[in-house]
């Protein structure tokens, strides 16, 4: 794996993220070739970091994958949606419960103090 001056490797993070994304959507290199128009081989070689898209095939991938450009080159920690959501109902879950404690324990009743 080769990596840029910043020490990340864009032709790995793309093929990661293309991957990813066409088996959130359920989709086979061959579901994917055919909506593209590009080849099968073409995908897998996109994949296997064996070949570049250019800006005008990632626009392509993009549009059949139903997302932006952009999200091909996002690190794993921008985009795990399923870990996000998880994490904001168990978020929320303690965030009341947390208020919830802190009434049982600082406030005798739910009336507000009229002094």
């Amino acid at each position: 794996m080769n990596e840029d001056d910043s020490g990340i490797n864009i032709k790995f993070l793309f093929a990661k993220n293309l991957k990813r994304l066409r088996n959130d959507t359920n989709m086979s290199q061959l579901d994917l070739a055919a909506i593209t128009g590009l080849s099968h081989n073409y995908i897998n070689d996109i994949e296997h970091e064996k070949k570049w898209p250019s800006y005008k095939t990632i626009a392509i991938l993009a549009k059949a994958l139903k997302t932006e450009p952009h999200q091909f080159l996002l690190a794993e920690t921008k985009w795990n949606i399923k870990d996000a959501d998880l994490f904001k109902e168990e978020l929320s879950g303690s965030i009341a419960m947390i208020v919830k404690e802190h009434c049982d324990r600082y406030i005798i009743n739910n009336e507000p103090d009229k002094s």
